[in-house]
């Protein structure tokens, strides 16, 4: 299969995929006996590791949009691969502790769970799934053609969309984490 021609489709299917994965984990479908268990210091640590890894994902988006602003493709390029790279550990980590613990509760106060919780966690999550496919297919694009091809296909604008997206909702993320893991 040419993955050139087909990177729309390609991109569909491996979002699906994806997205398939983080909802059975997050809705607890993924049978817990088919992950092997680790050490309950282990699983506590997942949040602050992933506090850890999301403020190192904002920093490589910062450098690489910076970088490309420059000009500076091979920057570009090796910032948005560490920041794939950093979401990927994220995401496994994350996934794996929600799909064996579930969510964490909120332990705040009513009003701040109702109005800035909620609200915060929802537009992160909502976030966090358009950019799925926006980043695959930016992913995809620039692995299928020429640095000199790139700017005339779709991988400048979704780039920047997606770019942007991701950074908000890695932000949100962190937001989020404070208010579980250090305000309240």
């Amino acid at each position: 299969m040419n993955v050139r021609r087909h990177v729309p489709a390609l991109t569909g299917v491996l979002s699906a995929v994806a997205l398939a994965l983080v909802f059975a984990a997050a809705l607890r479908a993924i049978p817990t006996w088919l992950l092997p268990r680790a050490p309950e210091a282990v699983i506590g640590a997942i949040p602050h590791v992933n506090a850890v890894v999301s403020l190192a994902a904002i920093g490589s988006i910062v450098v690489g949009v910076r970088a490309i602003r420059r000009g500076d493709v091979t920057r570009h390029r090796r910032a948005m691969l560490a920041t794939t790279g950093l979401f990927a550990v994220f995401l496994v980590a994350y996934l794996y502790r929600v799909a064996l613990e579930g969510p964490t509760s909120f332990a705040g106060p009513a009003v701040v769970e109702r109005f800035l919780y909620y609200p915060l966690l929802g537009v992160h999550i909502l976030l966090a799934v358009v950019c799925v496919p926006l980043v695959i297919y930016a992913l995809l694009l620039a692995a299928t053609h020429t640095v000199r091809e790139l700017p005339e296909t779709r991988h400048p604008t979704v780039g920047r969309v997606a770019a942007t997206l991701w950074l908000v909702s890695f932000v949100l993320g962190t937001a989020v984490y404070a208010l579980l893991y250090l305000v309240y």
